[in-house]
């Protein structure tokens, strides 16, 4: 769902032209302090902000903004942008956000792959010395061998998923 924040007549106008290009439904707010409300009980994919309505209130602006959690924020001038210029805009600033996403997710997976990475090494370190003791009870001793074997398989996991 995309928040359109408009108080021009030309907003009725671009959210239906938005609507049929992107094929989600969009919701008009004609002040920014509706919008406000509106984004604590619903969440959007993108936030349509019409230049002439924010540039008068800085604040709530910000306001805004604090509250529009994962929606992509859009500045639009809507005196001048025509609805297929306005869809443009929406969907590159929704592929950008998109692929932005998708690389921190990457670099998240690899920081915790990593993490895990070592975790198993100082596992299987820990677990061949403690093999190594010679006062080690038997009992111990085949813990200690079920720890390292899985272990070894968590690390082999690892190694295929890259």
């Amino acid at each position: 769902m995309i928040l359109l924040v408009t108080c021009s007549k030309a907003g009725a106008e671009c959210a239906k032209i938005l609507e049929q290009s992107l094929k989600e439904s969009v919701v008009l707010a004609d002040s920014l302090r509706k919008a406000s409300s509106m984004l604590r009980n619903q969440e959007y994919s993108a936030l349509v902000l019409d230049d002439p309505m924010v540039d008068t209130d800085a604040e709530g602006l910000e306001t805004v903004l604090h509250g529009a959690g994962m929606a992509v924020p859009v500045y639009v001038n809507l005196a001048i942008s025509n609805g297929p210029r306005v869809v443009r805009e929406v969907k590159s600033a929704l592929r950008r956000h998109e692929h932005s996403r998708q690389v921190a997710l990457r670099a998240a997976e690899s920081l915790l792959r990593s993490e895990i990475r070592d975790a198993v090494t100082g596992i299987l370190l820990s677990t061949e010395l403690a093999l190594q003791s010679p006062e080690l009870p038997m009992e111990a001793e085949e813990k200690m061998k079920t720890v390292s074997h899985l272990a070894a398989q968590i690390r082999e996991r690892l190694e295929t998923v890259q």
